[in-house]
C-alpha cells in the first residue's frame, strides 16, 4: 500500500510541471486587439481556440453566443461582454472570414 501511494505521488508531482506549461501556451489566432485578452481570460476557462474559426457572427451574434454563456452560467460583467462581442465581430464576424479565404 506504501508503495502505491509513493508511486501516486511521484506520478502526480511530474504532471505539474505539464499542467503548468498548458496554461501558459498562447492560442494561435488572436490577434492582439482591444478585448483580445479578456477574450481568452475568460472563454478559455470552457473552451478550445478551434471553437471560433468557423463560427463567424456579426457584434451582435457573439453577444448572443455570450448572454447565452451567462446563461449557463458564466459571472461575466456587461463591460466584459461589450469587451468581448467587440473583439469577436472584430476578429471572427462575417467579413473577417471573407477576408482570411
Amino acid at each position: 500500500m506504501r508503495f502505491r501511494h509513493r508511486l501516486l505521488l511521484v506520478l502526480f508531482l511530474s504532471a505539474l510541471p505539464l499542467a503548468a506549461q498548458a496554461q501558459q501556451t498562447k492560442p494561435i489566432g488572436f490577434p492582439d486587439a482591444p478585448g483580445r485578452d479578456v477574450t481568452l481570460q475568460l472563454c478559455f476557462q470552457c473552451h478550445g481556440d478551434g471553437m471560433w474559426r468557423d463560427y463567424r457572427q456579426d457584434r451582435r451574434g457573439w453577444e448572443g453566443a455570450l448572454y447565452r454563456m451567462v446563461g449557463r452560467g458564466a459571472l461575466w460583467t456587461e463591460d466584459e461582454i461589450n469587451a468581448m462581442a467587440g473583439y469577436l465581430a472584430a476578429t471572427y464576424g462575417p467579413q473577417a472570414g471573407k477576408a482570411s479565404k
